[in-house]
């Protein structure tokens, strides 16, 4: 664990309040953008700074730190998969993953260190929620991953540890990050959010963020079922659910994901896939099939193969966009559903 005392994370800084930093040190605002860019570009020192003048890198120290996490343990899976557990300057742990796939390189990263949503298959909600983290230690996720890869990564998924939607504020902070054409400059349609269904959220973000894409933990097709798994479906019922998620490709004019763990026993069956095409049949949405990851202390199996090609088969009879989701880093325990706070 490394303490930083007093100091801020200054990846917390967006260009506006960099401006405001570099004026209280008595510098021109135009350096704001020359450190921003330094940040995106993941230097972990102010000295690495090299056009930003010795007295400016000095107040600067003096006053904050990068907060770029150390790798505590990285993990590599044969297929090319690289899970990190990661470790912010106050001790606090997440896993990150880096995966690659034709279209380009990618990240899932965690928006909380642990998670207090208790979804029963999910390994994250086992050890509760620690803290949540802030939009600029998101962004530091994906600065450490490219800095410990060398390789560049072009899209964000949130859909690590944590809950993004029960961490709004400094996930909205993040998106503004990472997008910044002076920092990162990545496009928001290369960042994709997930929640389990925070329904007020759903609407707010259709608002603030339409060109980012959601993905929603559906993982049922009806309220009885879903509430077994997932408690946050006590709170926000099933119906209530898809009419936000109907609501959202209104207001946005884009497809939502939804994403379905597809368990042994639990709902698998011809039934749950019939239910769920008629559900969903004429929507602007995608269905993402997960064999489901299993989780060490945790009961549920995956489905079998043929379980999960007759559910498909079904969903697309019934004119329903699905696939398969590829998965990637099984082997490390680095695959949907299978991170959490570990050595």
């Amino acid at each position: 664990m490394r303490s930083e005392e007093h100091r801020e994370n200054i990846l917390d800084l967006l260009p506006e309040e960099l401006e405001t930093a570099v004026s209280e040190l008595g510098e021109k605002k135009f350096r704001a953008s020359q450190i921003f860019g330094w940040l995106a570009k993941g230097v972990v020192c102010f000295d690495d700074m090299k056009n930003i003048p010795a007295v400016l890198r000095a107040g600067l120290a003096e006053r904050y730190y990068i907060g770029i996490p150390e790798a505590v343990r990285r993990q590599e899976s044969k297929d090319g998969t690289v899970k990190c557990l990661f470790e912010f300057a106050d001790g606090t742990q997440v896993e990150s993953v880096f995966m690659k796939y034709e279209y380009g390189n990618s990240i899932c990263i965690s928006s909380q260190s642990g998670c207090r949503m208790g979804c029963t298959f999910c390994a994250s909600t086992m050890d509760g929620l620690d803290r949540s983290l802030s939009g600029g230690e998101m962004l530091a996720q994906v600065l450490a991953m490219r800095n410990l890869t060398g390789e560049d990564i072009g899209h964000v998924v949130v859909m690590g540890m944590g809950e993004p939607f029960d961490n709004y504020i400094q996930l909205s902070r993040f998106i503004r990050l990472i997008h910044d054409r002076k920092g990162y400059d990545l496009g928001l349609r290369n960042i994709t959010v997930s929640t389990c269904g925070l329904i007020p959220k759903i609407r707010e973000f259709a608002v603030d963020f339409p060109q980012v894409n959601l993905a929603v933990s559906l993982h049922a097709p009806n309220q009885k079922l879903r509430e077994k798994t997932m408690p946050v479906a006590r709170k926000y019922g099933y119906e209530e659910l898809l009419r936000a998620c109907r609501e959202y490709t209104e207001i946005t004019g884009r497809r939502i994901t939804f994403e379905y763990a597809v368990i042994d026993g639990v709902n698998d069956s011809t039934e749950c896939a019939e239910e769920l095409a008629s559900k969903l049949k004429g929507w602007l949405s995608h269905v993402n099939l997960i064999p489901l990851n299993e989780v060490r202390g945790r009961e549920y199996k995956t489905a079998n193969g043929k379980s999960v090609a007759s559910f498909k088969k079904i969903l697309e009879k019934n004119g329903v966009a699905v696939t398969v989701r590829r998965t990637l880093g099984s082997d490390i325990d680095a695959a949907c559903g299978q991170l959490r706070r570990k050595k």
